[in-house]
């Protein structure tokens, strides 16, 4: 039980780290994405790049649901609210 939750954990982690390396590639001045990353905790709009990229959790999230795998997808929606919770406390003390 605990095994499936870490995977759809992990899997949550994952899909939204990938979400933002898109979000930064689409969306970023710079191929670079140190200087990306940089330029957007000095701009302000990191939170807003975590937020695109925890999008693809829907995806994953719904695909375990389809699958009776409730589990898993209960990890992803920790992991989920786990980027909302690092995204807000970015957004409040930055």
């Amino acid at each position: 039980m605990k095994k499936e939750i870490l995977i759809g954990f992990a899997v949550g982690l994952i899909s939204a780290s990938f979400g933002l390396i898109i979000a930064i590639q689409i969306f970023g001045k710079s191929d670079d994405w140190g200087e990306v990353i940089r330029q957007s905790i000095s701009e302000g709009f990191l939170t807003k790049l975590m937020s695109i990229g925890a999008l693809l959790n829907l995806g994953a999230f719904f695909l375990f649901l389809k699958k009776n795998q409730d589990l898993r997808a209960r990890g992803v929606l920790i992991a989920t609210l786990l980027v909302f919770i690092i995204t807000m406390v970015i957004k409040f003390f930055n």
